[in-house]
């Protein structure tokens, strides 16, 4: 099949494509395949729950009536596709869990339009995965996890870079990595670079100070990865997604003492912090003639 046939595929399936693609803040639906793939190669299991979070985002934003370009985007199922994801990873296999997903899922979409519609606000920052993390926490606090098996991680340093990109979608085989790599480098080759720098320098911070598993695991290069993502398109000031890692990983510590999974927590709040900081300089840097002549344009539009 071609690239072209693969990116002019049906509307609905673009849209969730678009979706899998949206927890790496692409939208590109052949990334999003790639992601898809990653799961379905090495975590099979998980594959229906992040199909159907996926698809229970998107039919929540399309019974609302939720502007179909934002739906086609995949911004109504990213979220979706990560609580699928943690839901099965985290619960034993039951007749609750399916209705447990579609409830979750729709609420994320809900969730994320309430954040769309007042996106003008100058006080409002991105909601990212933040829908995610606080359904998600809700959830684990209110259920029992299942019991996770040991697993023996290799102290292979590209393995441990891999698995920063897998941790992303809670898949801890670095062939998952490589997939999520590839459909990065075919989206964003720019964006890919970082995501690879950021998984890089969040496992050597954590090897440096001694945690040798989580660094080869990748629990330190996912975070690292997703804020390195969020501002890899700003090419001309490449500090700022070094600032955004840097700030990712100084935040993880301070989360593990949560009595939950940190999740995507120290991602958001570094880019919140990262784009608080930005906001608060340009509006004091602002030129006193400038700032006058806004001024000057409030006080007419009132």
């Amino acid at each position: 099949m071609s690239t072209k046939k693969l990116i002019h595929c049906p509307d609905w399936a673009t849209a969730l494509l678009n979706g899998f693609s949206q927890v790496l803040l692409q939208r590109n639906p052949l990334c999003g395949l790639f992601c898809l793939a990653a799961i379905l190669f090495t975590a099979p299991d998980l594959l229906g729950g992040a199909l159907l979070g996926a698809l229970s985002g998107l039919l929540t934003a399309q019974r609302r009536s939720y502007a179909r370009s934002d739906r086609q985007s995949g911004l109504y199922s990213y979220n979706g596709v990560l609580l699928g994801l943690l839901i099965c990873h985290q619960l034993p296999w039951s007749a609750l869990v399916p209705p447990l997903i579609i409830a979750a899922s729709g609420l994320s979409s809900i969730f994320v339009h309430q954040w769309i519609k007042r996106a003008d606000r100058p006080v409002l920052l991105p909601a990212y995965t933040s829908p995610f993390v606080l359904l998600g926490w809700a959830l684990l606090l209110a259920v029992e996890p299942a019991a996770s098996s040991p697993i023996v991680v290799d102290h292979n340093p590209l393995s441990a870079l891999a698995r920063g990109l897998g941790q992303i979608f809670l898949l801890d085989h670095p062939f998952a990595g490589v997939l999520i790599a590839i459909g990065l480098l075919i989206a964003n080759r720019y964006a890919a670079a970082w995501a690879l720098v950021g998984s890089a320098i969040g496992g050597s911070v954590a090897l440096f100070n001694g945690e040798a598993n989580a660094a080869f695991y990748g629990l330190y290069g996912f975070n690292a990865a997703l804020a390195a993502l969020a501002f890899s398109h700003t090419r001309q000031q490449p500090w700022r997604p070094l600032l955004a890692i840097a700030l990712a990983i100084v935040l993880q510590p301070a989360l593990t003492l949560l009595p939950v999974p940190i999740l995507t927590a120290p991602f958001i709040l570094a880019c919140w912090l990262l784009h608080i900081g930005s906001r608060w300089a340009t509006h004091h840097t602002t030129p006193p003639d400038q700032a006058l002549r806004n001024l000057a344009r409030r006080s007419r539009a009132r």
